[in-house]
């Protein structure tokens, strides 16, 4: 399943949302549902989340991975979660892109889901993914506000 993403920070400069989006207390605030989130490894983090949205109930643990770093441009996001509704594999390409208006964020993953999601079905799936996305970034975006 392909995800896309695209959100503005409006007015905020892409230096300030690279800094704010790598922030850990800012990721474990952004995360909906995160109890935990801490750093195993350089740019490795363990998480737990609690996720309650439409027919998606229960808590995944995932490990986050951030490769080819290339700041303040973009990275790509490796994603490993499981719980009782099945587990999530996602690869994500995230890029920063500065304009006048601010900072474009564009995020596309691919994600495979095994056990009850799969049998929920993609486009369930796809519109939770969004609705857990589009709030992270609005909850980023109000961080980034703080910092700029």
């Amino acid at each position: 399943m392909r995800i896309e993403h695209v959100y503005t920070f409006k007015g905020v400069p892409r230096n300030i949302v690279w800094e704010t989006i790598q922030d850990k207390e800012v990721l474990q605030k952004a995360l909906p549902g995160c109890k935990v989130f801490e750093e195993v490894e350089e740019n490795k983090y363990h998480s737990v989340l609690g996720i309650n949205i439409g027919p998606i109930k229960g808590e995944f643990t995932a490990d986050v991975e951030q490769l080819d770093m290339e700041e303040p441009e973009a990275y790509r996001l490796l994603v490993k979660a499981k719980g009782k509704p099945g587990e999530i594999d996602a690869d994500a390409a995230i890029q920063f892109e500065e304009t006048a208006e601010g900072t474009v964020l564009t995020c596309v993953a691919e994600v495979q889901i095994t056990g009850l999601l799969a049998s929920i079905g993609q486009r369930v799936v796809g519109g939770v993914a969004k609705v857990v996305i589009g709030q992270f970034f609005k909850d980023v975006d109000k961080e980034t506000k703080k910092a700029a």
